[in-house]
């Protein structure tokens, strides 16, 4: 009997892993068994690392939106509890958007904020 390889569906794999190993530094871009597990890990990694992602960008934009604040005479948390009081709805993405680009804006809503605050 003659030997069954299944060569197409074995190349098509393999070209698979290969293809998501590109850039890979090493053996680890063209060897079958190296490249299995550095692309397992580097989806792992992946995966990972799509959630940090979000929480970093929470830390950056909270970062501006305390120092457009501080230049408006009020700290972050002052103003995040001004904010929910006046209940304006604005997220932090949002806030800090208009703290970079539109900072007329941002100073009116830290004005309604500071008199939500007094009022209490």
């Amino acid at each position: 009997m003659t030997r069954v390889t299944n060569a197409v569906a074995s190349k098509k794999r393999r070209k698979r892993l290969f293809k998501r190993a590109k850039g890979f530094w090493g053996d680890r871009k063209n060897h079958t068994r190296l490249t299995k597990d550095a692309v397992m890990k580097a989806m792992a990694f992946n995966y990972e690392h799509r959630k940090k992602k979000k929480g970093d960008f929470r830390r950056l934009w909270i970062i501006r939106i305390n120092a457009a604040a501080r230049m408006h005479g009020i700290s972050y948390s002052k103003l995040i509890q001004g904010l929910s009081k006046a209940g304006c709805q604005i997220n932090r993405k949002l806030l800090a958007h208009m703290a970079i680009h539109d900072p007329k804006v941002f100073g009116e809503v830290a004005t309604s904020a500071k008199k939500a605050l007094v009022a209490k």
